[in-house]
């Protein structure tokens, strides 16, 4: 029986006390042992296994060429992989299936080096005719560089996805979102680029072409007017911006030498109307279908959300601005039975109450809603186009609704395009004035140029005549000098009292004409007078800094024109950037039914301008809401853009021609005799 004591043992054979830490000494020493001789033997297997192989490829060229075609240089991994297994069996089996991941990677990192191996191809020795990953290789690899970086990337990705899915996983569907959106945004922007190019290509090369064809005319009246034949035309390139293939007038002598621009518009009156080559082209309109789609997808999905069915119906993109046309759905009414027999539209006014809901939808502050659309059972919801553009003057000036109103006779003004991408066109002569109202920047002073370069393009100084009015003194003082001015731009606000009672007499003094003839307006004495009578039109830039001046004078002057100018043929342009009552006060909207509003500040300012609200949704940069007689609510309008470079030119144009004298106009302070 065996007796313990401490730090010592005693054997059941009765040979004393045994020290604990003697014999763990012999055994692990014994072990040791042990462990030593299996890593000899197993050093010795290998090498005797190691010249057997080299022993039979030395020996056998069967098995050389075998071992050289199968994998090549790609033994070199595999057997290491081999050897890590072996020793993993040999040595702690149970590794094998606690770390089965790590042997598992390491033959995935085995087989993607033999796949890179694949790529390659030797260069010396038995490899020259074959890829240094041999022909298994090249079931994982390959020679095309493409094709094997391909297969890697999958077994890669496949491998790590199997191995962790959890940690790998998430970042696989992570990765796989951004490269979607990644792809998404390359696509987009490939798309505006290529507008961009092709824009500014096409603009280019209808410069181009203008330049060319103007220069072709040139050349030909110059021929013509030396006696020699003139050079031929193309019938395609004769007919000018205007769809009219007329014969090009004879030049006037000595016209040709004083004005450096070409002459392609007809003589009226011995005036020559300025060409349209000096205008900027228009740019194509392209608005992204599947951007437009998928607002309107989200329109409805937003609206529905919080119960208001809607149907988008109709889409409308104009230059800046993209028209939504709602249509109310179906919602079962109280009372009413399951299957909906019973039912009732959404009501107009629960649309309405969720504009902010839509705005937060589609990123955006400028927003509105009109309810409903003039002529159409739609609500409109306008919103920004993803892809604005900009609207010129020849864009308009080609357009049939101007045409028509040139033709006819009367005072053809440019204005821009609806949210369709309609041509806009007004007749002031129809109007017969307008007021142009909005916040500093918004647009009024671009809108005046292209009234201004309306009226250059089409009419001659003896069918009309500007009185402009620029107490700013920067706007309007670049047409000084042109011959359809009745006296210089107007700068002093205290010269304008005597102005206005000058345009007063001439007005009662073409009454007077009127009367002695027989007729009602100015239509009529220009049909039954040799004399012609041109239009007077009388165009103000800041109306507050006039009323801050002359207040209560200036307000009836301007009101009594407006009342009674329509008949002589006085039209009045009307632009402030205060839009208060003290500026625009009831009276003087009680004769100016036309208003212009572009962007201000608050729906105070909206009101006086348009009677309504809206006005303090615009973008700005030309945005507008123009009112007047042709629809009962006030339309929105993209303005028309002139350059400063295209103003110069038409100045420059009418400035160097001489034409026949023209009749004076006297606005100074005279007795009433004279």
């Amino acid at each position: 029986m065996a007796s313990t004591t401490a730090g010592s043992t005693v054997d059941s054979i009765g040979n004393g006390p045994v020290s604990r830490s003697s014999s763990s000494r012999k055994g692990s020493s014994k072990s040791g042992r042990i462990k030593k001789t299996k890593t000899v033997i197993d050093g010795f297997v290998i090498l005797v296994l190691l010249v057997g192989a080299a022993a039979v490829l030395g020996f056998y060229p069967g098995a050389r060429d075998w071992a050289v075609g199968s994998l090549s240089l790609g033994w070199i991994p595999a057997t290491l992989w081999a050897a890590a297994v072996a020793a993993t069996l040999r040595y702690n089996p149970r590794w094998t299936l606690t770390y089965w991941r790590r042997l598992t990677a390491a033959a995935v990192v085995a087989a993607l080096a033999i796949g890179v191996l694949s790529a390659i191809v030797g260069s010396y020795g038995p490899f020259i005719d074959i890829n240094l990953g041999g022909e298994w290789g090249q079931w994982v690899g390959g020679t095309s560089y493409l094709l094997a970086g391909a297969k890697l990337a999958a077994i890669l990705g496949v491998s790590l996805l199997v191995l962790w899915p959890r940690r790998v996983g998430v970042v696989y569907y992570r990765g796989l979102a951004k490269l979607a959106y990644l792809l998404q945004l390359a696509v987009m922007y490939l798309y505006q680029g290529t507008l961009i190019v092709s824009r500014y290509l096409g603009r280019t090369w209808r410069k181009l072409r203008y330049a060319a064809y103007h220069k072709r005319k040139m050349v030909s009246m110059a021929a013509a007017a030396a006696g020699q034949a003139p050079v031929s035309v193309a019938d395609d390139e004769q007919a000018d911006i205007w769809g009219s293939t007329a014969t090009v007038p004879e030049p006037i002598p000595g016209a040709a030498a004083k004005s450096p621009l070409p002459v392609a518009r007809t003589s009226v009156g011995g005036w020559q109307l300025p060409p349209t080559s000096s205008l900027t082209p228009p740019d194509a309109h392209h608005a992204p279908e599947a951007a437009l789609q998928q607002m309107a997808r989200l329109v409805e999905t937003t609206l529905g959300d919080h119960g208001v069915r809607v149907e988008v119906t109709g889409i409308k993109a104009g230059p800046r601005i993209v028209q939504f046309g709602l249509v109310p759905g179906w919602v079962t009414r109280r009372g009413g039975d399951e299957s909906g027999l019973e039912r009732s539209r959404v009501k107009v006014q629960s649309i309405l109450t969720r504009e902010k809901d839509m705005a937060l939808a589609l990123k955006t502050p400028y927003l509105r809603v009109e309810a409903p659309v003039p002529g159409e059972a739609l609500v409109g919801l306008e919103v920004p186009n993803p892809s604005p553009s900009k609207v010129h003057l020849l864009e308009v000036m080609d357009s049939k609704p101007f045409s028509n109103v040139a033709s006819k006779g009367g005072l053809p003004i440019a204005m821009g395009q609806d949210t369709a991408g309609g041509a806009v066109a007004l007749d002031l002569a129809a109007l017969p004035h307008i007021l142009i109202a909005g916040a500093t920047g918004a647009g009024k002073s671009v809108l005046i140029n292209s009234i201004v370069a309306s009226f250059l393009w089409t009419k001659t100084p003896d069918q009309l005549r500007i009185i402009m009015v620029d107490p700013k003194r920067v706007e309007l003082t670049p047409f000084n000098g042109i011959p359809h001015l009745v006296a210089p731009v107007i700068v002093d606000a205290d010269q304008v009292t005597g102005a206005l009672r000058g345009l007063i007499r001439e007005m009662m003094g073409r009454y007077k004409l009127m009367e002695e003839s027989g007729v009602r307006n100015i239509d009529g004495y220009n049909q039954r007078s040799p004399d012609k009578m041109p239009y007077l039109v009388l165009i103000v830039d800041e109306l507050a800094d006039l009323m801050m001046v002359g207040g209560f004078e200036i307000e009836q002057q301007l009101v009594r024109l407006a009342q009674l100018g329509r008949a002589t043929g006085i039209h009045l342009v009307l632009a402030t950037q205060r839009p208060s009552v003290n500026v625009v006060t009831g009276l003087l909207k009680a004769n100016i039914a036309a208003r212009a509003a572009f962007a201000v500040a608050s729906q105070v300012d909206s009101r006086v301008i348009l009677d309504a609200v809206g006005a303090e949704k615009l973008m700005g940069k030309g945005d507008m809401l123009l009112l007047d007689k042709e629809s009962p609510k006030a339309r929105r309008v993209q303005g028309t853009l002139v350059y400063d470079e295209e103003i110069e030119q038409v100045v420059q144009f009418w400035v160097n021609q001489q034409g026949p004298p023209l009749p004076v106009i006297n606005l100074d302070e005279n007795d009433e005799e004279e």
